[in-house]
C-alpha cells in the first residue's frame, strides 16, 4: 500500500472539521490516495434502517457518488453540506483522490480510535474546536483522546476563529 495511502479525516460538518478536511486535501492527500471521511453520530435509539444494521461496526464505505445524494444519506442519518461536498468533489476530480465516507454511531472519541485499526488508516486528520481548559476537563477533548490513543499518526488542525 505504499502508493495508495488511506487518510482519515474526522468530519461533523462543522467549520473546524471543514478546515481540517481542506487542510488534509491541500497538505496530505496526493493522487491515488483514499481520503476516508469519518463521521460519528452520537448514540441514540436506532430502531430502523441502516443505523440499526451497522451500529456495532459502522457503515460500509460509501463512495462519493452515493454520499452526494441526500435521499441516500437520509437513511444513515447524515446530511453532508454543500461546502464539504464541494471540497471532496474538487479533490477527487483535480487530484485523482478516491473519496469515501464511513459512518459510526456512538462516542466520537472511541469510534475515531477504533476506525484507525478497523478501516485501517495510515493517518488521521482531526479538527480542534479550541475548548478552554475548563470545558476540556468537563467535556473531554476528542482530538486529545485520539492523539493519545490512536495507533497511527494524528494531525490536529487548530481552529483560530
Amino acid at each position: 500500500m505504499a502508493d495508495c495511502r488511506r487518510i482519515g479525516v474526522a468530519v461533523d460538518f462543522s467549520p473546524c472539521s471543514k478546515k481540517a478536511l481542506k487542510w488534509a486535501v491541500d497538505n496530505v492527500a496526493r493522487s491515488g490516495d483514499h481520503l476516508i471521511l469519518i463521521s460519528v453520530i452520537p448514540e441514540g435509539n436506532y430502531e430502523e434502517g441502516e443505523m440499526q444494521l451497522w451500529e456495532a461496526t459502522g457503515s460500509p464505505l460509501i463512495p462519493l457518488s452515493e454520499f452526494s445524494e441526500p435521499h441516500l444519506m437520509k437513511k444513515y442519518g447524515v446530511s453532508p453540506d454543500a461546502e464539504t461536498l464541494d471540497i471532496v468533489s474538487t479533490a477527487a476530480r483535480q487530484h485523482g483522490i478516491v473519496v469515501v465516507l464511513k459512518i459510526y454511531w456512538g462516542d466520537a472519541r472511541e469510534k475515531l480510535v477504533e476506525s484507525v485499526d478497523n478501516i485501517p488508516l495510515d493517518s488521521i486528520v482531526i479538527g480542534n474546536r479550541g475548548l478552554g481548559k475548563l470545558k476540556r476537563v468537563i467535556m473531554g477533548s476528542v482530538s486529545n483522546f485520539v492523539v493519545n490513543n490512536a495507533s497511527c499518526p494524528v494531525t490536529v488542525v487548530k481552529s483560530h476563529d
